[in-house]
């Protein structure tokens, strides 16, 4: 059944292309096959292909069971079938033993797609049946939106399927209720995806003892309480984003090395991020975003060198929080940072310029100060940069090219003292791309990095006010002296000639 269920897998080549896209559907759970396993069965063809001439047989008190689970279903039709593991119908999978008896290892139910073609489930008076657990050889149990016009809890009877499951997907079918504890009894269970329910209550404790579990989705549903301590190393995904959990963040999850993906976005949460996180060295996507975290990102951080995504935006992280200027060194892998709606004050430290993967950075709706790093300019693979909402002023240190390349992905709005560079090339017409009431820098006063502000005061006494004039390397050029020429009263332009007079001599 695992290898024909969508290609929902989460393979790391993959990765890298999801962070990069909109989250347009919820990505399926993880399926992992685990063909390592012992077995009384033997692999041979499935799905009503028998081997040779040979006629399949399924077991017959497995057969009573399959008609009790598609009549409770509403899929009446499948008594008629007179043995279901030759029927050749989709939805079920079965694999014959030593004895050429073919036993059930696989339910599926739900219309997934056009292309996926398991049974329905009648949508008013469907429920699981408790005849699944007549099933002993079932290594798979899939339901996907089954019971949403007639909500109904997790059946705690599934946890007598302990000695065989690997997979169980209850997914967006209305289930009402809390989580049942005796799902901690499927030992051998490596996916449990229980995601867009209505589940309420807290995690169940229980779950601590699943070890190989490799795959947890309790996202989308009304949990609450803590999470629990697990100490599961061979899980690669925790998402439990959308619930209702409060309190910290367990250290527990250093007892998790194997992550790949870490999601308790859109919680409670709060306290500081663990510097246990620090231990994970295979993560790939973290997002903690909109909870009620504060405190300094820990030193930790900076060893997740396979970080791809980091998504910390929406926790408000404390008082006139000053973003660290090394804390995100080591983070080579790095190509999304969101930190947006965090309080952070001060400047926005270079460091971020030495993320060589870096493609996304948010850290709008701060209350960022100063310039825009001139180092920025050395993000090459940078396709989409949020600055908006902050209090930052100076030149935007990037070319034509770069500015083109982002466009109206490049979001400077709000923040009043920022400037184009003329040497940019950028078009006058461009600014409202980026941000309205941003315009060139000669126009709004502004004075480019790098370059020296003298002050000159009139000598006569007479009140003249202290004027700012530009110093480059390029100030000898004929346009520039005009320029000064013009901007300078009668004792500046005297004593401006005596100076020329002098140095070209």
């Amino acid at each position: 059944m695992e290898a024909l269920l969508p290609s929902f897998f989460f393979t790391l080549s993959s990765l890298s292309i999801f962070l990069l896209l909109p989250p347009v559907v919820s990505p399926f759970t993880v399926i992992m096959s685990d063909s390592s396993d012992p077995s009384a069965l033997v692999d041979a063809p499935q799905n009503g292909l028998p081997s040779g001439k040979a006629p399949i047989r399924t077991d017959p008190m497995e057969q009573a069971a399959i008609y009790d689970v598609m009549r409770a279903t509403g899929n009446g039709w499948a008594t008629e079938i007179p043995d279901v593991c030759g029927g050749r119908w989709h939805g079920i999978e079965c694999m014959p033993d030593k004895d050429g008896i073919h036993h059930v290892v696989s339910l599926s139910f739900g219309a997934l797609s056009d292309d996926t073609a398991f049974p329905t489930c009648e949508p008013v008076r469907s429920y699981i049946s408790g005849s699944v657990t007549k099933l002993p050889h079932l290594r798979t149990l899939f339901f996907y939106r089954c019971f949403t016009s007639n909500p109904q809890p997790i059946p705690a009877f599934l946890g007598r399927l302990g000695p065989s499951l690997r997979t169980l997907v209850l997914r967006e079918n209305g289930h009402v209720g809390p989580i049942p504890a005796e799902l901690g009894n499927l030992t051998q269970l490596r996916v449990l995806d229980l995601h867009k329910n209505q589940l309420n209550g807290s995690i169940p404790d229980s779950l601590d003892q699943i070890a190989g579990l490799r795959s947890l989705d309790l996202s989308n549903n009304r949990l609450n309480g803590p999470i629990p301590r697990l100490s599961l190393p061979l899980l690669n995904v925790m998402d439990l984003n959308q619930n209702l959990l409060t309190g910290p963040i367990p250290d527990s999850l250093g007892s998790c090395p194997s992550l790949i993906k870490l999601d308790i976005s859109r919680n409670r949460l709060n306290g500081p991020i663990p510097d246990s996180v620090g231990s994970l060295a295979d993560l790939m996507l973290m997002d903690l975003s909109y909870n009620r975290l504060n405190g300094p990102l820990p030193g930790s951080i900076s060893n997740l060198g396979a970080l791809q995504a980091f998504v910390l935006k929406g926790n408000p992280m404390g008082p006139e929080r000053v973003m660290p200027d090394r804390g995100l060194d080591g983070l080579k892998s790095l190509m999304v940072l969101v930190l947006s709606g965090m309080n952070l004050h001060g400047p926005i430290p270079e460091s971020l310029a030495r993320l060589p993967s870096l493609r996304v950075l948010h850290l709008d709706s701060n209350s960022l100060t100063g310039p825009i790093p001139w180092a920025f300019k050395s993000l090459k693979n940078l396709s989409e940069l949020r600055l908006n909402d902050n209090r930052l002023a100076g030149p935007v240190p990037f070319e034509r090219e770069t500015l083109w390349r982002m466009k109206r992905k490049l979001r400077l709005y709000n923040n009043s003292g920022l400037c184009f560079l003329s040497s940019s090339g950028i078009e006058e017409d461009w600014t409202a791309d980026f941000g309205a009431g941003i315009g060139a820098c000669d126009s709004v006063g502004s004075v480019p990095e790098g370059t020296v502000q003298h002050v000159s005061e009139s000598e006569n006494g007479d009140g003249h006010e202290k004027r700012n004039v530009p110093s480059s390397s390029s100030s000898s050029s004929g346009a520039t002296i005009l320029k000064l020429l013009l901007s300078l009263g009668l004792v500046e332009f005297t004593a401006l000639l005596l100076l020329l007079n002098s140095v070209l001599l």
